[in-house]
């Protein structure tokens, strides 16, 4: 489990205008939530947000606030704009270390898989799976060894080696699918395409400021 410390302004501005203005001059809104007990509007410098949302790690919070106080946290949602991609606003949502929460954690394939050096393709279907655990066992990643994978195979979540963490995304999840080889995906083409999945690079949503 890696941590990053994160500062943050408490901000004392809302709307569209001020936040826009804030991103000109290099800060990204945000809120940090804790339950039902806590709802801060905060902004941070956007360079400060490299390490935290353009990682393959999963990364636990310290939160220092510009009342001096500190929270744990992590990572809940960024939207993105739609056009540029730069980071539009966060939110960040604290735990205490003694109980459990729900993550998200990168997938890595690991080596080569047979049905790619058969001349198959390999594709990752979802880069993330959702865990439950605590916070002192969150894993950074989860490393999936797909050496022995053959065409047509398939990876799903419920595969996947979690050590103390429980599954929260559908066991029957796929992850990682191998295709047949060249001449077998071209048999598969005569019976009609199919259409392939788009995954998201991230969201842009309303904003929330």
């Amino acid at each position: 489990m890696a941590e990053i410390t994160l500062k943050a302004t408490i901000r004392d501005y809302r709307g569209r205008s001020a936040s826009n203005q804030a991103r000109r001059a290099g800060r990204v809104p945000g809120v940090f939530y804790y339950g039902n007990a806590k709802n801060i509007p905060i902004e941070v410098v956007a360079l400060d947000l490299r390490s935290l949302v353009y990682t393959a790690e999963s990364n636990i919070v310290n939160l220092e606030l510009s009342d001096g106080s500190k929270e744990k946290c992590v990572l809940r949602e960024v939207q993105f704009d739609p056009i540029t991609d730069k980071i539009m606003h966060i939110d960040l949502v604290g735990f205490a270390m003694g109980e459990k929460m729900t993550f998200e954690v990168p997938v890595i394939a690991e080596g080569t898989a047979q049905g790619v050096r058969d001349g198959g393709l390999m594709q990752v279907v979802v880069h993330k799976v959702e865990i439950e655990c605590l916070p002192a066992d969150l894993p950074e990643h989860i490393v999936v060894d797909v050496t022995e994978l053959r065409g047509g195979e398939t990876i799903t979540a419920g595969d996947l080696p979690l050590n103390k963490a429980t599954l929260v995304t559908p066991a029957d999840q796929p992850v990682i699918v191998i295709s047949h080889t060249r001449g077998d995906s071209d048999a598969d083409a005569q019976e009609g395409p199919s259409e392939p999945e788009v995954i998201a690079r991230g969201k842009a949503a309303d904003e929330k400021d």
